[in-house]
């Protein structure tokens, strides 16, 4: 593993550093190369949400027939375990072994965990559509399994990987650490849609079994690679003898200590205000208006364009000393920007105006998650890292989840009532639906806005509280 550590920073030392927005998260605690297996275990979350999200939600409503409220509940399943990512993260700060390890097994039970239900995914789908001969409720229970242990591993992996991260790098490189594993997310969702696309383009079972268990061994091996000798053993801190507390009183503690409890707030308001749109998106620029198939797919690449760019402002921002809170009202305020854009695109009939939305979406959300999690992070006490990012973790996975469930849900009630004519003749048309959801949005940001202000510094405090996020030489 060392001479893998040294190739790879072999590698990276070949480009400038103008090219590694990075380049500075590495300290002498933790080298570039450790650092980038490290993120391998993100990169391997990113696959499986991409294999969830995407892949899976289009081939068993299209390819496999599937009734689509049965595949939502399936797919929404996995966010069963969001709200323990603050007792996963717990427990893993407090954790008993023999060996002195504290995160690691966390992570490799997690890897466990995922891995088993992407095994047994592809078969109980084909039993769950009807092409098979054994009883479909062997279907419906193999499948619910399937997607409860992946879920269960993802979160306890992803959960306990930042963590480690977090425990590894000095407490001066944490926000930029922890930020460049958010970077690494992103990469291997862009880069996992682009393969699987490629592999399923001309579907078939086969295929479908060929790759669900492909990326079964490619987590697992992500994993085990990212994990590999990165967490120093201490007895000491994992003995049987040492104090435990009790999960209710940190809780109570870290909740109670602060800001904790406006900043979980705001978290859940702001990420639901930022998620609610995210299965309809698509669906508005086709059906609103009129674009293909091909438009529509790549705002997919608008989105995580305007995120990329978020990560190169609050990398200035963050270095000249921007209260992170500041931050994040700035994301919430770009995001109510963003989505009137998207709203007035309807009216106007103009793609260009819903691309720029679609841009700001991006943009915004970037801004509020580096700020969140940026702010997060300092709420973490020394040796507490779990908690704290499991608590961000939990808040922003469940307010996702339910918001994306909702979202849905009033869209295809409001269109309903739309095009039967309880609205008014004023209301009528396949983009009230849509609207009526991102006006939410924006209430839903607004709200966000009067969380997060009262957490601000005022700018006469900022003053030398320099916060180095570490992506400062993003390019562009």
């Amino acid at each position: 593993m060392k001479r893998l550590n040294a190739r790879l920073a072999r590698g990276w030392a070949l480009l400038d550093p103008r090219f590694l927005p990075f380049a500075d998260a590495a300290t002498e605690e933790l080298p570039l190369g450790r650092l980038l297996r490290l993120s391998l275990f993100q990169v391997a979350v990113g696959a499986v949400l991409v294999l969830l999200n995407g892949t899976l939600n289009r081939v068993m409503i299209i390819e496999l027939g599937m009734p689509s409220a049965l595949v939502a509940f399936m797919i929404a399943l996995p966010l069963v375990f969001a709200p323990f990512r603050a007792l996963i993260g717990f427990r893993s700060d407090h954790h008993r072994s023999v060996l002195g390890w504290r995160r690691a097994p966390y992570i490799w039970f997690g890897s466990l965990l995922q891995f088993g239900g992407l095994a047994i995914m592809p078969f109980a789908l084909i039993v769950l559509s009807g092409d098979a001969n054994g009883p479909v409720w062997i279907g419906y229970a193999a499948s619910a399994l399937a997607f409860l242990l992946v879920g269960a591993g993802l979160h306890t992996a992803q959960t306990a990987g930042l963590a480690l991260a977090a425990d590894l790098a000095p407490e001066r490189a944490r926000p930029r650490v922890v930020a460049f594993l958010y970077v690494m997310l992103l990469f291997g969702m862009v880069a996992s849609s682009m393969t699987f696309g490629a592999i399923l383009s001309n579907f078939s079972q086969v295929k479908l079994i060929q790759l669900i268990q492909g990326v079964a061994v490619l987590t697992m091996a992500l994993n085990v690679t990212a994990l590999w000798k990165q967490e120093m053993r201490d007895p000491s801190r994992t003995a049987s003898a040492a104090e435990r507390p009790v999960f209710r009183e940190s809780w109570h503690a870290f909740r109670t200590g602060g800001r904790s409890a406006r900043v979980l707030v705001a978290v859940g308001l702001g990420s639901a205000g930022f998620s609610m749109q995210d299965i309809l998106l698509e669906p508005y620029g086709g059906e609103v208006l009129m674009l293909g198939v091909g438009a529509t797919t790549a705002l997919t690449a608008l989105l995580a364009a305007g995120t990329l760019a978020a990560f190169a402002i609050a990398a200035k921002s963050l270095e000249s000393g921007m209260d992170p809170y500041r931050l994040a009202g700035y994301g919430a305020l770009v995001g109510i920007i963003a989505f009137s854009a998207v709203i007035f695109a309807a009216p106007f009939d103009s793609a260009a105006l819903f691309r720029i939305g679609t841009v700001l979406i991006g943009f915004g959300g970037g801004l509020f998650a580096v700020g969140t999690l940026t702010a997060a992070m300092t709420l973490a006490e020394e040796g507490h890292s779990g908690l704290a990012l499991g608590a961000w973790g939990a808040v922003q996975a469940t307010a996702s989840g339910v918001a994306i469930a909702l979202g849905g849900g009033i869209r295809d009630v409001m269109s309903g009532l739309a095009v039967s004519g309880k609205l008014g003749p004023a209301l009528v048309g396949p983009a009230v639906g849509y609207g009526f959801v991102y006006y939410i949005e924006i209430m839903l940001l607004l709200v966000t806005l009067a969380a997060v202000g009262p957490l601000v510094r005022p700018r006469s405090e900022q003053r030398g509280h320099s916060t180095s996020f570490g992506l400062s030489e993003f390019p562009g």
